[in-house]
């Protein structure tokens, strides 16, 4: 079964942190596509506006918990789940306990919990999507920003952990791992975001042509920045090189800095 324009049209689609950027498109996307589009954001507002905009159903709120609504809304069943809220969050390893605390729960937890929920309905069908913004950072790493590093490492985890698990059981997983956007979270990256993301950075609609394919593709991994994948090679290649080039860089931010 492959991700057409026939599979996405009229399908229920869930995409939450939707209220802007990535979201916003991903949205935006799926409702061109004929999809029946639920716009899930923790901002009531933005989320209605781009409801309104797109024909869509608003359902703001916390990603976590907002399953059960957001399956009403669609009739009773959720096709296509698009964990997107995130969290930019930077600091280094002596970062509060909260802010570690909340990188946790809205980059990792809120995944699991609304996989917890779609789950038991996806099995009994045998199919189902769960995609995963995840970021370049998950795959790699951020300088200045040890939460959000540590915390899409583990996002990218557990999607690669469902797509393993539940693959033949009809299950797709797509993690989608872009370097620089250029949305408010990429404004609120600073000098760090400046130096590493913000050269190539591209639109948020191009990520949402890279799900596309990848879902056309039924393809786990979705780099809308291809040369991701040297990076990830690289650095699966030969760790004490590509870390001795991430601390050149680290230094060259810090120099910046000063």
């Amino acid at each position: 079964m492959t991700a057409g324009t026939h599979e996405i049209r009229g399908a229920g689609v869930v995409v939450t942190g939707a209220g802007g950027g990535i979201g916003a498109a991903l949205a935006r996307r799926f409702a061109a596509e004929g999809a029946r589009v639920v716009v899930n954001d923790l901002d009531a507002a933005r989320a209605k506006a781009v409801a309104a905009e797109i024909g869509a159903v608003a359902v703001p709120g916390d990603a976590s918990v907002v399953v059960d609504e957001a399956r009403a809304a669609l009739g009773g069943t959720v096709d296509v789940w698009c964990a997107n809220a995130g969290l930019a969050s930077p600091g280094d390893a002596c970062a509060d306990e909260d802010v570690w605390a909340a990188a946790w729960d809205v980059n990792v937890m809120a995944h699991v919990r609304a996989a917890r929920a779609l789950l038991p309905d996806w099995l009994e069908r045998g199919t189902g999507r769960f995609v995963s913004t995840v970021s370049a950072a998950g795959l790699l790493t951020m300088i200045g920003a040890a939460p959000y590093s540590v915390s899409k490492h583990g996002a990218y985890a557990f999607a690669e952990w469902l797509s393993l698990t539940y693959r033949h059981r009809g299950l797709k997983v797509h993690a989608i791992c872009p370097q620089g956007v250029r949305t408010d979270m990429l404004a609120a990256s600073g000098s760090a975001g400046d130096l590493v993301l913000a050269p190539t950075a591209i639109e948020p609609g191009a990520v949402a042509d890279a799900l596309l394919d990848a879902m056309a593709a039924d393809r786990f991994l979705v780099l809308p920045h291809p040369e991701v994948a040297g990076f990830h090679r690289a650095r699966a290649q030969d760790p004490e090189r590509w870390l001795s080039g991430m601390n050149r860089l680290q230094r060259s931010w810090e120099a910046g800095a000063r």
